[in-house]
């Protein structure tokens, strides 16, 4: 992908590994004919508010369905699973209706708003939480801190490395998104660089080299991310695989 979108034109079918003359004409090309950067932060907009949306209201229903004993816990946590195995396509119609009416189309929030929260977030953290040792929390409590104290001062601390896996996982699933940004966004000002990349597709013919050096730029936040928590990424597998 990167050494397509260095290749000038009369290049992009080379099979060299390594283009003769490379050539950053491509993304050049790719910023003049859509609003690349104002598409990167609108999806770094949408992506960051679904991820700390999805994050803590799964935080806040993982910690209510592990340490809190009421009826039909068992029952709630049944319908959250199930709802993980809905397909986002079966419920887009109602929640394209849903935002239209709150007259939120074309905006970041009606982006947000069907993805503040996330079943796999909440099975994933009621795993995590239930492998928190009982014994710290009621130590905690022993000692008078209340609910809300116990969460955020003493399990969340401790799970910083599921947090962190969890944490990528949703925000490259928003970042990567297509279908719905592009059923709500109605300009290129307001939409994703998804639909950007898609600009340059039609039935006349691919430009390879613009959408190659668009999609380059597109994977460029969602590395950087990756290097930064890489460490808590990799705690957080070895940990699950030693349990």
């Amino acid at each position: 992908m990167f050494v397509t979108a260095l290749r000038p034109e009369n290049e992009i079918y080379s099979y060299l590994p390594i283009p003769t003359a490379p050539s950053l004409e491509n993304f050049a090309i790719a910023l003049q004919q859509i609003p690349a950067v104002r598409m990167l932060i609108n999806t770094f907009a949408f992506a960051l508010g679904s991820t700390m949306a999805s994050l803590l209201t799964a935080v806040l229903a993982a910690y209510a369905l592990t340490r809190w004993r009421f009826f039909g816990a068992k029952l709630a946590y049944a319908i959250i699973a199930l709802t993980w195995l809905v397909p986002f396509q079966v419920v887009m119609i109602p929640n394209y209706v849903l935002v239209s009416r709150l007259g939120l189309i074309d905006t970041i929030t009606a982006l947000v708003l069907p993805n503040m929260m996330s079943a796999f977030a909440v099975m994933m953290l009621v795993q995590s939480m239930r492998s928190f040792p009982a014994e710290v929390v009621e130590a905690a409590r022993m000692d008078g801190a209340s609910d809300w104290r116990i969460l955020w001062r003493v399990i969340v601390p401790n799970l910083r490395a599921p947090l962190a896996a969890l944490a990528i996982l949703l925000f490259v699933s928003a970042w990567n998104e297509y279908f719905w940004p592009l059923l709500l966004t109605r300009s290129p000002e307001t939409s994703v660089i998804q639909s950007g990349i898609q600009m340059f597709i039609s039935d006349q013919g691919n430009r390879w080299g613009p959408l190659m050096a668009v999609s380059s730029i597109a994977c460029l936040p969602v590395l950087a991310i990756y290097i930064v928590l890489q460490r808590q990424v990799i705690d957080s597998f070895v940990q699950a695989g030693l349990r």
